[in-house]
Parts: C-alpha cells; structure tokens; sequence
C-alpha cells in the first residue's frame, strides 16, 4: 500500500522547516565578542549593546540575502524567512512589547544591505558599501571609513561565507551547473 499523497506532502514541509531550522539556529548565534567589543570601539560609542544587536542583525540579513541568492529555488529563501519570523517571535533577547521594532530594524538592514550587494558602477564596491553599511547602522555620526572599514569589509565577508556555508551544509552542498549553460537552462523543465 502506497502512503496518501498528502502524507508525503506533509513529509516534505516538514523536512523543509527543519532544514530551514537548522541554518536559522547557525544564523541565530551570538556575534563574537571580540568583534562587538571592536565594534563598540570604532562606531558606537561604547554602546555594546547597540554593537552587538547590530552585529546579529548583520549575520541574519546577510543569511536570508545568501538564501534569496545562492539557494537553488526559490522555496528554500522563502522557508528561511519564515524560519527567522518564528526565531524572531520567540527570541528571549527581545522583549514581546519591542519585537515589532526588531522586525522592523532587521527588514531595514535587510533591504540595505542587499542593495549594497546588488550596486554596480561607481568607485565604491559592493564589499565596501557593506562594510559602510555596518559602521553607519552602529554608529549616530556619518564616519564610515577609515581603520574600521577594513575590518567591517571582513567581518560582513565572513557572514556571507558563514551562511553560504550553512547553506551548503543544510541543503547538500554547492550547486554543480556545467560551465557552457546558464542555471535557468539546468533545470528540467516540466
């Protein structure tokens, strides 16, 4: 006897989430601490606190950014933002009265930082415009370059590797596209 359609169906949501879950959880840990205190340091005055949500904002917008771009349909970017809508709901770092401005906070740097990814042209990179991104988040004045730069460069280099990897890892790794076709071209077709 077959198993009922819908029991597979349920089979595979489930599967989905979990995965989803599972890259969410990496995506959910504490910055470094070395790296919030440098942050603190160089852009927000001191203010460990602000360096340190600044820095988890950074590592869960660039891991949903990784999933919308990297992922090989568009389910898994999908089944990773509503992984992080759950982790967000239930994040004891965040009060229930502040989880709203959290939200908000994350969709901002969210769209900030994939459209520092996504800019051409200019004298500025795109790694350099995430590096800027970062210190202005983190900091009440305009300063985004200088010393801390290099180090904010790395730093958002690293969480993009970081979900990437995650990523990999999760959903069973790297994408193997033959070089003369383009990926739209690779999928079957139905």
């Amino acid at each position: 006897m077959s198993p009922l359609p819908f029991f597979g169906a349920f089979l595979a949501r489930r599967r989905r989430r979990q995965r989803a879950a599972s890259v969410v959880a990496r995506l959910f840990r504490e910055p470094n601490e070395a790296d919030v205190l440098w942050l603190s340091d160089a852009a927000a005055g001191g203010d460990t606190d602000h360096a340190r949500w600044e820095l988890r904002y950074a590592r869960r917008a660039l891991g949903l950014i990784a999933a919308q771009r990297d992922a090989l349909d568009d389910v898994t970017a999908s089944d990773i933002a509503a992984a992080i809508a759950d982790a967000f709901a239930i994040d004891p770092k965040v009060s229930p009265a502040h989880r709203p401005l959290a939200e908000r906070q994350f969709n901002d740097r969210v769209t900030t930082y994939r459209e520092a990814l996504q800019s051409r042209g200019g004298t500025i990179g795109p790694d350099d415009k995430l590096g800027r991104m970062l210190l202005a988040f983190a900091s009440d004045s305009a300063r985004t370059a200088g010393t801390p730069l290099a180090r904010a460069i790395r730093l958002m280099d690293a969480y993009l590797d970081e979900a990437g990897e995650a990523l990999r890892d999760t959903y069973g790794g790297a994408p193997a596209l033959p070089d003369d076709r383009k990926p739209s071209e690779a999928m079957p077709t139905p």
